[in-house]
């Protein structure tokens, strides 16, 4: 009995693999889309936001093994139709005022997501580096305007 189900369970995961979910972990675009902010900005935004508000995911090793892999996939998915920060300059005046208007309210919220942050310690943003975000969304808000 648990020699068939440990076949079983084998199966099921090896079958899984096998359903796709087309999300590229890399999108060719043209570096000239790519947003433009202070060195420092830059850094954070490439730490702890590019893995999934990127055209370059930096793919951990189970970016392409189902399950785990639908539930990444689905958020880069979803968190690149919010914003591709590859994407910035492609992006008309009233989509990045809408991105930068939020963007205060999700640093100090939600991002990065605490599910991402458990694999990826390094992406926790300190308390400067909020305010710094912050203050540089509300600066960008004023420019764009």
């Amino acid at each position: 009995m648990l020699k068939s189900f440990w076949f079983w369970l084998v199966i099921f995961f090896i079958a899984i693999q096998l359903i796709p979910m087309d999300v590229p972990a890399t999108i060719e675009t043209d570096p000239k889309s790519e947003i433009k902010a202070p060195k420092e900005v830059v850094s954070i935004l490439k730490r702890s936001c590019y893995d999934c508000h990127s055209s370059k995911v930096n793919a951990p090793w189970y970016y392409d093994i189902a399950p785990v892999s639908w539930f990444t996939k689905i958020h880069v998915k979803r968190a690149r139709t919010v914003v591709n920060f590859s994407e910035w300059n492609q992006y008309d005046k009233e989509k990045q005022l809408k991105v930068v208007d939020k963007l205060p309210k999700s640093i100090v919220i939600r991002m990065p997501l605490s599910s991402y942050l458990y694999m990826h310690e390094e992406a926790k943003l300190t308390k400067e580096e909020k305010k710094l975000l912050t203050q540089w969304a509300r600066n960008l808000k004023e420019e764009l305007k």
